[in-house]
């Protein structure tokens, strides 16, 4: 009794930690959405006016998008679905993918919705740090318009110090993001509560009424204000993507106690503010505060914007991981930034590519309102994937009744849909630029998981069976040195090809040989006691199965080490790895179109060397080529 009652509050605060943090790395994309979303709702790009009708009419929209898409779809259902723990489109896409007795097809469905949800959510990487720090620093344009031709260069700077300082990690910061996001939420409370006070009966948006008679009224125009709407919901896709770092009930708490009733509070301020002075939609947010706490809101919303900001970069970085492991992009560098924490990534070539992205939007657009304009298809269609994707997995997976299946993800379906229609309107004011981003990311992600089929083809056609290659070993003819070869294989059942190579032209075989496979498995993470499996094949052969999740670093150097205990001497003096590097090259009797065929040769040469990824000792690897024909 005295243990239980001691570990409550133990329990507890470890609860309050994990939402505490959840705030900082959660909740930043959409915790500064109303830096720019009620000011997007009255610019030109609508073509509002903040009448009294009007004002309610957004807000209503922006309470019940918040409610059915982020409260209902994401807090209630999205995230019950959860592969052993971890979140994110990709690695839904894994566990639909697992369901049992589904086609061939089927997966390759679900396979594609996968790769245009990462592709979709790379392009929305670009514009996120964009619009929030640029919108954070036109807020000195409030204070003076001499601040005006600064505004770009001060953005600029900014966030070439964050992605510049990406190597170091978010470790050392990573602690202060929770309590300055929570102060960021309390700052947007009182702002909001403050101008609320004044004029309260702006509080009548909370009825839908409001969302359907300003929907029947404008029509059209009701649904262009959908793609400014749509502002309100960045972010939202991260509630499920990071539930493997805090867990579901942390990131539920933070929402339902913090930043909903934030959120809310805020924007319902910046109406109640416009009601008095409609002039104020110029910048409504800003010009909630008051005159003495500008440059201090200033400097705050920078801070939440650079937080938000970060948690897209680092967003990026996963996803660029659980892509190489699930086999959807060439083998990247990835480097672990903390020896402590998991999850702590910085990959190099997403990084600077990222910057580079991030900077000429800035450049082109120029202001967060241009930017917004063209802000919304990248995240809304990755929500409405997230949508279809879950629905398997209600019917076949979770066998929901229908009753239950059909209302509620009509409704979802419905709302997803007019949203990413919606958004799909600013193509031509620069939605074009995500859209671009995200079709350039599918073709080479399905370019590349379709070559890697057709080169696993090639390796299957030329490979030598076990039984094969155990005939042909005359102890008489080949030379058996000491120590231990350890030769990294495609297939279980089947030998290396530089094996064969090293039979064929040095007549050599280790006394120790161990045809090594190492299996990246589409769920997160493989336990301790099932990360290597071994059996003997005789004539001093074993073959050994390596496995790890696409959340894992693959460490193959390190994890031989439990060959040991099975009676195989791996010391650093006497073992050898030995590896095929493939030489892709066109063929005769092509499996792949030849544009794909000439992109996946290309996106070979930017693979990371197979020695670095799968973490093998550089100095007792050998790597042994071969002609592989696609």
């Amino acid at each position: 009794m005295t243990t239980t009652a001691a570990t409550r509050p133990a329990g507890r605060k470890r609860a309050a930690g994990l939402t505490l943090a959840a705030l900082g790395v959660v909740f930043g994309d959409i915790g500064t959405s109303p830096l720019y979303t009620v000011q997007t709702c009255f610019s030109d790009f609508t073509g509002l006016k903040p009448t009294h009708d009007n004002v309610l009419g957004i807000l209503s929209l922006i309470t019940w998008a918040l409610i059915i898409v982020v409260t209902l779809k994401y807090v209630i259902v999205v995230m019950r679905a959860d592969n052993r723990g971890e979140g994110g489109v990709l690695a839904l896409m894994a566990l639909v993918s697992r369901e049992p007795g589904i086609s061939a097809r089927r997966r390759n469905v679900y396979v594609i919705l996968g790769m245009l949800g990462a592709a979709l959510f790379y392009g929305d990487c670009l514009l996120t740090p964009a619009i929030s720090v640029l919108s954070a620093v036109e807020g000195l344009n409030v204070a003076t318009p001499a601040f005006e031709p600064v505004i770009l260069p001060i953005a600029m700077v900014v966030l070439i110090g964050l992605f510049a300082m990406q190597h170091f990690g978010t470790g050392g910061l990573g602690h202060l993001f929770g309590p300055i996001m929570l102060i960021w939420f309390a700052i947007l409370f009182v702002l909001g509560a403050r101008q609320i006070a004044q004029q309260p009966e702006v509080l009548m948006a909370l009825s839908p009424q409001h969302a359907f008679a300003f929907a029947m009224k404008h029509k059209t125009g009701a649904f262009v204000a959908l793609g400014a709407v749509t502002l309100a919901l960045t972010g939202a896709e991260a509630l499920y993507a990071d539930i493997g770092h805090f867990g579901r009930n942390p990131i539920r708490a933070a929402w339902l106690i913090v930043v909903f009733p934030a959120l809310l509070a805020n924007y319902y301020g910046q109406g109640a503010l416009l009601l008095a002075d409609p002039a104020a939609a110029s910048n409504p947010f800003f010009r909630l505060a008051p005159e003495w706490a500008l440059y201090p809101l200033v400097v705050v919303a920078t801070m939440a914007t650079v937080i938000a900001s970060q948690a897209t970069i680092s967003g990026a970085f996963s996803m660029a991981q659980q892509a190489t492991l699930l086999g959807l992009s060439p083998r990247a560098n990835i480097r672990h930034t903390s020896p402590s924490e998991f999850g702590q990534i910085y990959v190099p070539a997403v990084n600077w590519l990222q910057l580079a992205g991030v900077l000429g939007i800035v450049l082109a657009f120029k202001t967060g309102p241009d930017i917004a304009s063209a802000y919304g298809i990248a995240v809304t269609g990755t929500m409405l994937i997230t949508t279809v994707l879950v629905l398997s997995l209600a019917v076949r997976s979770w066998k929901w009744p229908w009753l239950l299946v059909v209302p509620l993800f009509l409704l979802l379906l419905v709302v997803d849909g007019s949203l990413f229609s919606a958004n799909m309107m600013k193509f031509t004011e620069g939605g074009w630029v995500p859209l671009a981003i995200a079709t350039a990311l599918f073709i080479a992600m399905w370019t590349w998981y379709r070559g890697r089929q057709a080169v696993s083809q090639r390796e299957h056609e030329q490979a030598v069976p076990i039984d094969t290659l155990l005939a042909t070993i005359d102890p008489e003819t080949i030379s058996r040195p000491q120590g231990t070869a350890i030769y990294l294989t495609t297939f279980s059942d089947s030998a290396s090809n530089s094996l064969i190579q090293n039979l064929r032209h040095n007549g050599v075989l280790h006394q120790h040989v161990v045809l090594l496979t190492v299996h990246l498995l589409d769920e997160p993470f493989v336990s301790p006691e099932d990360r290597l499996r071994m059996r003997e094949l005789g004539s001093g052969l074993h073959r050994a199965v390596l496995c790890y999740g696409f959340m894992e670093k693959p460490d193959a150097g390190h994890d031989v080490a439990g060959l040991e205990k099975l009676g195989i001497p791996v010391d650093p003096v006497h073992t050898s790895f030995f590896i095929g590097h493939n030489n892709v090259v066109s063929g005769e009797h092509p499996l792949l179109p030849s544009w794909q065929r000439q992109l996946f040769l290309m996106l070979s040469r930017f693979a990371a060397s197979p020695t670095d990824f799968l973490g093998l000792p550089a100095n007792r690897t050998v790597e042994l080529g071969s002609r592989i024909e696609v």
